[in-house]
């Protein structure tokens, strides 16, 4: 029997040529190349092209598969159909994980799992999972729906459709730069989900289900609706210091803070704290990005020596809030970005497959007599 290490910390499960992971020194790199290169310089098409092929696009490379994605914007008829029966106090990740489950249903060969069937499969999800979030949205305020923009880039297009005017290039660029931000990160636990279920040769849409729902956990992609409920508690900057205290005295988490991976800066956090800060700026929320500030600095002077600094989720709040995301969206958001990782890591598992099958330190009693349930007090 191996040694057993609870919830797999240091196991290594997979191989792979996507995203690289230095905690100790705060590196997130895709394909080498440094996120903030990428968030700085990319787009969100152009780094999902990136994952899924090991290298950049060339300038025709790129406009193609965009165009391609943007030619996939409209979901079946059916879906659209089933939106409008949904009920409107649904939550939004429930809903966009049953959605995603019932594309399969409407695809003539949802089972195919050979790679170039499955990389149509993926860019119909990346396409569509963004009109369906802004559909369930605006059937839930009882809005007509705005039709997607295949002029727009995926993110601008989402916001468009959201809200029924175009966003302002500030706010349009901030998501692209999120989903950037959120596209991949190693073997999370809700990429492990997606490669676990594809490894039976189940089909891209199970798999992508299934990691949907690994990432509305709180301790996952649902990490950033509590930062913002926390900065809601918050009454004032000047209220910050004393907040954090006691929820530390208390032993309570901080929402936003903490990874299992970085002991050191999240370089994610690095760049959504400057964006965070321009966009709060620009919008009027200067205040709730001081509180951001305020709690950051009352957790570096308590905590920063035990490796706790803020991760993604701590400044990605502030952010969705500048845009103008309703909380409930914060983390269907978050999917929407990880489609791209998913199906790479996906794609990446099929091409050299064995399916996921660990062992388990059995830790219960042996050779126990039945006993007839008439004999049982």
């Amino acid at each position: 029997m191996a040694s057993y290490s609870k919830g797999l910390e240091g196991v290594v499960a997979a191989e792979t040529k996507m995203s690289f992971i230095d905690g100790e020194k705060g590196v997130l790199e895709y394909v080498g190349i440094p996120i903030g290169e990428l968030a700085t310089h990319s787009t969100f098409e152009e780094t999902v092209f990136l994952l899924w092929n090991g290298r950049l696009p060339k300038r025709g490379e790129l406009g193609d598969f965009s165009s391609k994605i943007r030619s996939l914007y409209d979901p079946p008829a059916e879906i659209e159909q089933m939106i409008a029966r949904l009920p409107k106090e649904a939550q939004p990740m429930h809903a966009i994980r049953t959605l995603i489950s019932a594309l399969g249903m409407f695809d003539a060969k949802p089972n195919l799992t050979d790679l170039p069937s499955v990389r149509e499969k993926a860019t119909r999800l990346l396409a569509c999972t963004p009109t369906i979030l802004a559909y369930f949205h605006r059937h839930r305020q009882g809005k007509p729906l705005v039709r997607p923009d295949a002029n727009l880039p995926l993110a601008e297009n989402f916001l468009y459709m959201l809200n029924g005017t175009r966003p302002t290039p500030t706010m349009a660029k901030a998501l692209d730069v999120c989903l950037v931000l959120h596209t991949d990160h190693g073997l999370n636990n809700s990429t492990f989900s997606a490669r676990v279920v594809i490894s039976t040769l189940s089909d891209i849409y199970s798999a992508i289900t299934a990691a949907t729902g690994s990432l509305r956990g709180p301790l996952h992609g649902g990490a950033n609706e509590g930062v913002m409920v926390m900065l809601n508690e918050i009454p004032s900057v000047a209220a910050a210091e004393a907040y954090v205290l006691d929820k530390l005295a208390r032993k309570d988490k901080i929402m936003g803070f903490g990874h299992r991976v970085y002991k050191s800066y999240d370089p994610r956090a690095t760049h959504l704290k400057v964006l965070a800060k321009q966009l709060a700026d620009d919008t009027g929320n200067s205040a709730l990005y001081e509180k951001s500030a305020a709690i950051e600095k009352t957790m570096a002077n308590a905590v920063a020596a035990k490796g706790i600094y803020p991760n993604v989720d701590f400044y990605s709040a502030t952010t969705y809030h500048c845009i103008g995301l309703p909380l409930d969206l914060f983390t269907p958001m978050f999917v929407v970005g990880r489609i791209g990782g998913w199906s790479a890591h996906i794609l990446e598992q099929l091409a050299d497959n064995r399916l996921y099958r660990p062992d388990v330190d059995y830790k219960g009693p042996h050779a126990v007599a039945y006993t007839p349930i008439e004999q049982r007090s």
